[in-house]
C-alpha cells in the first residue's frame, strides 16, 4: 500500500519530475545542465503519454474492475481506458533519460520505474500487460529523446580560456561557457533574441548600474528574497507548476499535466540558452568585479554577469504559465520579477541586467507559447 500510494499521487509525471530535480541538485550541475535535465525528462514523459493516449483510444481496452467486479481497486482508476498504463509509460519514458543523464544512479532509477509500474497492477487498476506494453512504448520514446539529446552540442569541449582583462569579465573556472551554442527546443538558436550590448565599462551609464548596487539598503525583506532564490531558479518553479496542475485538477489528466511540466522546463531551458549566449558575448563584470567596494551576499557564480540567469529563465516561466494559468499571470509575473531583482538584491547583478533578463524570457516564453497554440491541444 505504501508504494501503491507514493506512486499515485499526482500526475503520472509528478514523482519524476521531482526525482530529476533531486538529482540535478545532487549532482551539482551547472545551470544550463540542470535546465537540459529537467526539459528532457518532461519531453520524454509528454511524448510518451500522448502517444499512450493514441493506443489508448485505438483499443479502448477497459480497466479490471470494469471486467470482473470481484476485483477490489485500492485507488481510483484513470478515465482513460486502460491500455497501456500512463504510469508505466511515463515511468520507462523518464528512467530512459534518467538512465542516460546519470549513469550511476541506474539501478535506483530502472527499479523505480518497475515499482511504479507494478503498483498499479497491486493496486487492481491495472492488467500486467497494460504495464508491460507501456513500458515497452516509453523506453522507445526515451530512447528517442535520448537520440536528440546527443546531439544538442552540449557535449563539446571547451578548449578557450578568459583570461584577466582591465573592465571585462574572467574566470579561470567559466560555467559551461559554450551553452549559448546548445541546439535549443523551440528557438532556432540561443542567439535569435540576443539583447544589445551593455554599457560600456567605466561609462556614465555603467556607472550608474553599479552605483545603484553600491547604494542598495538591505533590509530584512531585500536578504530574505536574495536568499530564498540563491540556491536556483527552477526549484520554485517546478513546484508552482505543480501548484498549478493541483489547483486545476491536472494532476488526474496525464497529457494536461505532462503537457505543463514540458512547456515550462523547455521555456526554461531555451531561454537559459539565450541568456549564455548573450554572457559569453559580452564577458560584463558583475559588480563586486566593477567596485570592489560593492560586497555581494554570497559566492559570485562563474559565469559573467549580462543578464541574470534567474531573471531570463523566470520571465520565460512566467510567460508560458500565465498562457497555462491565465488567472495565475499577475502571481507569476511578480514572481518572476521577484526571482530577478533577487539577484540585485544579493549584489551579484545590476538592475539592468535583471531587466533585460526578463525581457529577453519573455521574448524566448512567447515562442514557446505560439508552438504550444499550434500543437492541437486546444
Amino acid at each position: 500500500m505504501t508504494q501503491i500510494h507514493f506512486w499515485d499521487a499526482g500526475a503520472p509525471g509528478y514523482r519524476w519530475m521531482q526525482l530529476t530535480e533531486q538529482l540535478a541538485i545532487s549532482k551539482g550541475l551547472a545551470t544550463p545542465l540542470q535546465t537540459r535535465a529537467l526539459s528532457l525528462v518532461a519531453a520524454a514523459i509528454y511524448d510518451a503519454t500522448i502517444a499512450a493516449w493514441d493506443s489508448k483510444y485505438t483499443y479502448n481496452r477497459r480497466h479490471p474492475a470494469e471486467i470482473d467486479s470481484s476485483v477490489s481497486a485500492a485507488v481510483t482508476a484513470s478515465a482513460s481506458p486502460s491500455y497501456p498504463s500512463e504510469h508505466a509509460v511515463t515511468a520507462a519514458a523518464a528512467a530512459a533519460v534518467l538512465d542516460y543523464l546519470f549513469p550511476d544512479q541506474a539501478a535506483t532509477v530502472n527499479g523505480m520505474a518497475d515499482q511504479a509500474g507494478w503498483s498499479r497492477i497491486m493496486a487492481g487498476v491495472a492488467f500486467p500487460s497494460d504495464v508491460i506494453g507501456g513500458m515497452d512504448l516509453g523506453n522507445q520514446v526515451g530512447q528517442a529523446v535520448i537520440a536528440y539529446a546527443s546531439a544538442d552540442g552540449s557535449g563539446q569541449p571547451f578548449t578557450g580560456s578568459f583570461p584577466a582583462a582591465p573592465g571585462v569579465w574572467s574566470s579561470t573556472t567559466p560555467v559551461a561557457p559554450l551553452a549559448g551554442t546548445w541546439h535549443p527546443w523551440v528557438l532556432t538558436a540561443g542567439n535569435q533574441f540576443r539583447p544589445a550590448a551593455p554599457p560600456a565599462f567605466a561609462s556614465n551609464d555603467a556607472n550608474t548600474q553599479y552605483a545603484a548596487d553600491k547604494n542598495l539598503q538591505r533590509t530584512n525583506a531585500t536578504n530574505h528574497l536574495a536568499w530564498f532564490w540563491q540556491p536556483g531558479f527552477f526549484q520554485p518553479w517546478l513546484q508552482q507548476i505543480e501548484t498549478d496542475i493541483f489547483q486545476n485538477h491536472q494532476d488526474s489528466n496525464a497529457p494536461r499535466a505532462a503537457r505543463a511540466y514540458v512547456l515550462e522546463t523547455i521555456a526554461q531551458h531555451d531561454a537559459t540558452l539565450a541568456c549564455w549566449d548573450a554572457k559569453y558575448t559580452y564577458l560584463e563584470l558583475r559588480p563586486p568585479q566593477a567596485d570592489t567596494t560593492i560586497i555581494p551576499l554570497f559566492a559570485l557564480p562563474q559565469h559573467p554577469g549580462y543578464p541574470s540567469g534567474h531573471a531570463c529563465a523566470s520571465g520565460a516561466a512566467a510567460a508560458v504559465m500565465s498562457y497555462l494559468y491565465p488567472a495565475d499571470a499577475l502571481s507569476l509575473q511578480s514572481m518572476a520579477a521577484d526571482a530577478g531583482n533577487s539577484t540585485f538584491d544579493a549584489l551579484i547583478h545590476t538592475q539592468l541586467d535583471v531587466n533585460v533578463g526578463l525581457s529577453l524570457g519573455a521574448q524566448v516564453g512567447q515562442q514557446v507559447v505560439t508552438r504550444a497554440q499550434g500543437d492541437g491541444s486546444n
